[in-house]
């Protein structure tokens, strides 16, 4: 066992001491240690269940033999840090998680690992700790709140957002958003649509990191403990059958985890976090891996945000094992290994078959002809971007560019009625390196969700898009602009053009000749974690992560902005 270097000997002698003095006996010590880490806090209802899902957890590695070791790391919240500086330090906050569950589990040669997690960037942080450490684990994710009720309507976080648009055009009054406001989050979990959170969970089960149909449980629903407490089982039986990570994190369970994204239109945050849980499993994967996977899986799940329905009508209706079912009947997937020892197949076709439901539908019947993003390059995102579409479907926007240096002065700008039909905001500076951190721009986009011009507006940014986002939008700019990218030298009323079907976001604007007037913008942030993050970060196209191999990329980039997607070994 790893534990033997911390517990076997006389040498080890002190730490059998410290360990004792938690209240381990000698039986608990010879077992193997199980890490259960959790992101428990309660500073919002996303992580709320996660410590009473630890105690569940740890009674089952006990039940099957191990002796549980609790750990609880961080959490930020991008329900509530969004539209404010708090909101740099949420991606920040995956690479800090991962880098902490990596240092308490291998700083005491744990042998195995259960990791909880709740809120958006927990879920990939918990993926890309088992790539990186490799050793027999299991994920469960704590489960989706369940939707309020606002005049007899179901609603989630989203509508609140859009709600502060709507009181900002005056079209609703300061009652009635603080009516939604009370109405929308009654209890534990995280955010009801296919969000970030919830796409992700979807994801951990297509990797095979997470059993079948466990993340899809609610977070309140009675079913939730006894599946922690199965996932304490199941990853004695990991150890016992040194079941690992590598097992299931392949070019394969990337492709399908891609292809129920798409399926789902699941948040866009799904493609920079996948590259950065394949840049820690150590598999090839670039940003253009993604575009097959929109292009040919047509959109099945009637989901919030674009959607009718949130994650505890898609658990009603067979949840994720439902939407691998109709795509493996339309060879959409392809089979491979889980967590469980069964494979992806397998758990689907054992996965009860819920019949009269109107949130799945077949791949012959879809709600869209395909998924709902696409990856574009072109002369202001030469290392590629992601083109959230709109819900109408809308595949093309020309407009003139509104150019903002940070997402306050944008939604300002909303806020005041200065953007009208037309334009193409640009917010510019918010990348990984910039912002520093990447914030996410639901505050901007609902805003114009809420003031009617969701399908009338588009935006360009080198930040993020909240899984809650819809229309027309355009994120993950790369390069990014504090790093010399194109986005960088736009000027207002400048034309711009988006097309989903040539893979293009241009201008016909003069870059060139700007070039040379351009100056790095002074940094933000000089000290502490954002900081440091600012100076490692890769590009966006690279899943932003401080992996030592995308440090590297980082500097080329910042030496020379222009170097094309085919460069960077990326075919547009």
């Amino acid at each position: 066992m790893r534990s033997d270097l911390i517990k076997s000997g006389p040498d080890r002698a002190p730490a059998r001491a410290m360990l004792r003095a938690t209240g381990l006996d000698d039986e608990a010590i010879a077992k193997p240690l199980v890490a259960v880490v959790h992101t428990w806090s309660n500073v919002s209802p996303c992580n709320l269940n996660l410590r009473e899902l630890a105690v569940e957890a740890a009674a089952g590695i006990r039940a099957a033999g191990g002796t549980p070791i609790e750990f609880n790391t961080i959490a930020v919240t991008d329900g509530i840090a969004m539209g404010t500086s708090g909101m740099r330090a949420s991606l920040i906050s995956r690479e800090v998680i991962t880098d902490s569950i990596e240092l308490a589990v291998n700083g005491h040669c744990l042998d195995a690992m259960v990791v909880l997690c709740g809120c958006d960037k927990t879920i990939p942080a918990a993926a890309m700790a088992l790539a990186r450490l490799n050793i027999p684990g299991v994920a469960l994710y704590g489960g989706t709140i369940a939707h309020g009720t606002h005049d007899n309507h179901p609603i989630t976080i989203q509508q609140v957002f859009e709600a502060v648009g709507a009181h900002g055009a005056g079209k609703i009054d300061d009652a009635e958003l603080t009516a939604v406001e009370r109405d929308a989050c009654p209890g534990a979990g995280a955010c009801g649509g296919q969000f970030t959170a919830n796409t992700m969970a979807m994801v951990l089960t297509t990797l095979g990191l997470s059993p079948m149909g466990f993340n899809d449980i609610p977070a309140t629903h009675p079913a939730k403990g006894a599946a922690a407490f199965r996932c304490g089982e199941l990853v004695m039986e990991c150890l016992r059958q040194n079941r690992t990570p590598d097992e299931f994190l392949n070019r394969t369970s990337l492709r399908n985890a891609a292809r129920m994204v798409a399926a789902t239109a699941g948040s866009t945050n799904a493609v920079l976090h996948l590259l950065a849980i394949a840049r820690e499993a150590g598999v090839p994967w670039t940003i253009e891996d993604f575009e097959p996977a929109s292009v040919h899986t047509p959109v099945i799940a009637d989901l919030l945000p674009g959607g009718r329905y949130t994650a505890v009508e898609l658990f009603g209706a067979g949840g994720s094992a439902r939407v691998a079912q109709e795509l493996i009947a339309a060879g959409m997937l392809e089979d491979a290994p889980t967590v469980t020892g069964r494979s992806l197949f397998a758990e689907a076709a054992a996965a009860p078959r819920a019949e009269a439901q109107d949130v799945v539908h077949p791949v012959n019947a879809p709600l869209k002809p395909r998924g709902g993003y696409s990856i574009l390059y072109g002369n202001l995102a030469p290392e590629g971007c992601i083109l959230k579409l709109a819900g109408k479907g809308a595949s093309h926007f020309e407009g003139v560019a509104r150019v903002f240096e940070s997402e306050e002065q944008a939604f300002a700008a909303v806020q005041a009625g200065a953007i009208v039909k037309g334009d193409v905001i640009v917010i510019r500076n918010e990348g990984p390196a910039g912002g520093p951190g990447m914030r996410e721009m639901l505050g901007v986009t609902a805003a114009l969700v809420g003031r009617g011009l969701g399908n009338d507006v588009a935006l360009i940014t080198d930040g993020r898009f909240s899984g809650a986002t819809h229309g027309f939008m355009v994120g993950h700019v790369a390069p990014e602009a504090a790093r010399g990218g194109p986005i960088a030298l736009l000027h207002d009323g400048d034309p711009i053009v988006i097309d989903a079907s040539s893979r293009q976001l241009s201008t016909s604007a003069d870059l060139d000749s700007r070039r040379a007037s351009w100056k790095a913008p002074a940094a933000k942030v000089t000290s502490g974690a954002l900081a440091k993050y600012a100076r490692l970060v890769g590009s966006a196209s690279d899943g932003a992560t401080t992996h030592p191999l995308t440090s590297v990329s980082a500097a080329v980039q910042t030496s020379n902005p222009s170097t094309s997607a085919t460069d960077q070994g990326v075919t547009a």
